[in-house]
């Protein structure tokens, strides 16, 4: 692998030649929504409802014991904290971060990384455009079934390469990423962490349900990746069209992973074969302990420590360039670790506030009030508004599901779909909200701003609302119960 330096591409953040983007940084995004949260604990009541311990060791609310207490709106001291305390609770992801930041850019420095593209870019050069809907099966298939969106973190830096060489954009590589494994986790079909837990705390057959689930999870996945494929068409078939066209940086990955077909193919040294044995293997004791383990970022974390450092041992790094990759690796991908940080910092807000409940109690009475023919979507659309405030699938069921399970049998709607109008609120929404941590932190590692993401699948996001909200009539109109 050549040693060559090359000038750093300029920052858009600094460069005054740099474009502009129309949309204001997301660390301010965030800081703005950080301060209305903060200002919500001088307006907004506070309430409490009692926790009660499930079967199963997780924490939810008691439904019947929400009450008004005194209240204790945030200072300015509270505030000042909000920031370092929402790293603190987000230490998991953010690590998880910089972690499979620095591990990827070692492996990037054994030259691995650049052979195997030359190699598959050759391969599939007249059929590129098949690799989306290939891959995307097969990320929506594992999330739907162990219910981890949160691999879209391990997957983009291994396909964002491939993507940018066979002449795609990074948008296309996280969204191959992010859209299979939200229509995957969303559909459920047999996820514990949304399906399964939902089901429980509404007092369902486990995995009941089977059938429309799979049927959601076509529709949802067969949209995206029509959208996502015409959209890569596009921007092969002309660059400029490429919501990332004006990046530096995009630039420079193009400089850097898209390889000239008429010149002389790369070969694998023998050292970096044996390094890509160690790497496959690596990985296939990661899908292992996930699957048997229950192995989730900490645990990942630490394999990709381990695996960093014995891929470039066996690829003939010293440590000393070990090191100095990882450094970079954790450079790269340190916006995106500060921003998960940063959205962890609004739901402290509003808990040390004590309305996070008040606010749960509010919905549930609004969407008391609908009539019976709207009240699944008006669960849906509290689901959807809840979890920007919480944006974890485990966090949402336990806080909203025993309020919504009770609240469906008083207004006709079956447990069964409130089950759904929670799973279709938070999946959907999960990659959209500048709120949601492993979001923010795949888009970083991808190279791919929020603004510049919202712009690609706003679109999509309003198809998605339209599948979702005909299932959701579609289960009201039929009693659905799985």
């Amino acid at each position: 692998m050549s040693d060559t330096i090359t000038e750093p591409a300029p920052d858009p953040e600094t460069d005054e030649t740099a474009p502009r983007s129309r949309m204001p940084h997301i660390y301010v995004i965030l800081f703005v929504f950080t301060a209305i949260a903060a200002l919500l604990t001088h307006i907004v009541p506070a309430g409490l409802y009692d926790r009660i311990t499930l079967p199963n060791g997780r924490v939810a609310v008691d439904a019947a014991t929400f009450r008004y207490v005194e209240a204790s709106p945030v200072g300015l001291e509270q505030f000042m904290m909000a920031v370092p305390l929402g790293l603190m609770g987000a230490a998991q992801v953010v690590f998880f971060t910089l972690i499979i930041g620095g591990m990827f850019m070692v492996i990037r420095h054994t030259g691995i990384i650049d052979v195997a593209v030359d190699k598959l870019t050759r391969r599939f050069a007249g059929r590129s455009v098949l690799m989306i809907p290939v891959l995307m099966v097969t990320f929506a298939v594992i999330a739907t079934l162990i219910g981890t969106q949160e691999l879209a973190l391990v997957y983009v830096p291994v396909i964002l390469p491939l993507m940018i060489a066979l002449r795609f954009d990074s948008i296309t590589a996280v969204a191959t990423a992010l859209l299979a494994t939200t229509a995957g986790f969303t559909a459920g079909v047999l996820n514990p962490i949304n399906t399964g837990l939902g089901q429980t705390i509404a007092e369902l057959p486990l995995y009941s349900g089977f059938g429309l689930r799979a049927l959601l999870l076509v529709c949802l996945l067969g949209a995206g990746t029509a959208y996502l494929m015409r959209y890569a068409l596009r921007v092969r078939a002309n660059p400029a069209l490429s919501l990332m066209a004006d990046d530096p940086v995009e630039q420079e990955k193009r400089r850097a992973f898209v390889h000239d077909l008429d010149s002389a193919a790369l070969r694998f040294t023998q050292r970096q074969v044996w390094a890509g044995f160690a790497t496959a293997g690596f990985f296939a004791v990661m899908v292992w302990g996930v699957l048997t383990r229950g192995w989730f970022m900490t645990e990942m974390a630490g394999l990709f420590v381990v695996m960093g450092i014995s891929v470039g041992l066996i690829a003939g790094l010293n440590t000393g360039r070990i090191c100095a990759a990882f450094n970079k690796g954790f450079q790269d991908v340190l916006v995106g670790a500060i921003i998960v940080g940063l959205a962890r910092a609004v739901a402290i807000m509003l808990e040390q506030g004590q309305v996070m409940d008040t606010l749960v109690h509010g919905l549930g009475n609004l969407v008391g009030g609908l009539p019976a023919t709207f009240s699944a979507l008006g669960m849906f659309a509290a689901q959807l508004g809840f979890n920007f405030v919480v944006p974890s699938g485990s966090g949402q069921a336990l806080v909203t599901m025993p309020i919504m399970a009770p609240l469906s049998d008083l207004i006709g709607v079956t447990r069964q779909n409130a089950v759904l109008a929670y799973q279709l609120g938070d999946g959907l929404s999960n990659i959209l909200y500048p709120t949601s941590g492993y979001f923010m932190a795949t888009l970083a590692l991808a190279g791919v701003g929020w603004d510049r993401w919202v712009r690609f699948f706003l679109p999509l996001f309003g198809i998605w609302v339209a599948i979702a909200s005909g299932f959701l009539i579609f289960a009201q109109m039929t009693g659905w119960i799985g």
